[in-house]
């Protein structure tokens, strides 16, 4: 797999919450990147390079390079936080990746063949459970997105965990733990139809009638 983005950071020290904050006045982002035989090690990036990153899909679940003062290495996006009202990245985590050890990445969902769906076409409509699920493959063989494919299901139908079709070497942990955590990724549900109830607009008619007699007396 070839790498699509790289992130340039530089090391710092940034322990404590005054020095985080001081990197967020200067407008840039504090990281962490672990992992691997190395340890953690806080680094420091540009906020607005990491804004024009942020806003690929593909970025979440890709091979990552992150050049550090120069050097570069392989890592994933782990965890990032985001100002509750602002447009800014408060932190990120980087994981460090080893080309032979198994990792856990979450992966979006990319639904296809949503309005040629047979429920569809019967008036249902599709509710998305998920919107992303947690994979686990060795680096080499991590997807960019796994596609669900709605043309079949009818109303009433769902599609589930046990459902998706997977790349070669990819698994999904959480079916380990048993067909309870077989959940939902996305069904058709029959469209709820407002009726009018013509009983309802004579009463409201008489009743403006009444209002608007009492008026002229």
């Amino acid at each position: 797999m070839s790498n699509m983005f790289e992130f340039v950071a530089e090391s710092r020290d940034l322990s404590g919450k005054s020095a985080a904050k001081a990197v967020r006045r200067d407008g840039n982002v504090p990281a962490v990147v672990y992992g691997g035989k190395t340890g953690p090690q806080s680094i420091v990036l540009g906020q607005n390079e990491v804004g024009k990153h942020l806003v690929h899909e593909a970025v979440y679940s890709h091979i990552l390079d992150l050049k550090i003062d120069g050097k570069t290495e392989q890592v994933v996006l782990k965890g990032l936080q985001r100002h509750p009202a602002k447009a800014q990245i408060m932190h990120i985590d980087f994981m460090r990746v080893d080309v032979t050890q198994t990792l856990r990445v979450h992966v979006p969902l990319h639904f296809i063949n949503e309005d040629a769906c047979v429920g569809v076409k019967a008036g249902g409509q599709v509710t998305h459970a998920m919107t992303d699920v947690e994979v686990s493959c060795l680096p080499g063989v991590l997807p960019e997105y796994i596609e669900v494919d709605l043309a079949a299901l009818d109303i009433g139908d769902s599609v589930h965990l046990t459902d998706l079709i997977l790349p070669e070497g990819v698994d999904i942990p959480v079916l380990a733990q048993g067909e309870d955590h077989d959940y939902p990724v996305a069904q058709v549900v029959k469209t709820k139809v407002v009726v009018e109830d013509e009983a309802d607009d004579v009463v409201a008619e008489e009743d403006a009638s009444e209002a608007d007699s009492d008026k002229e007396s």
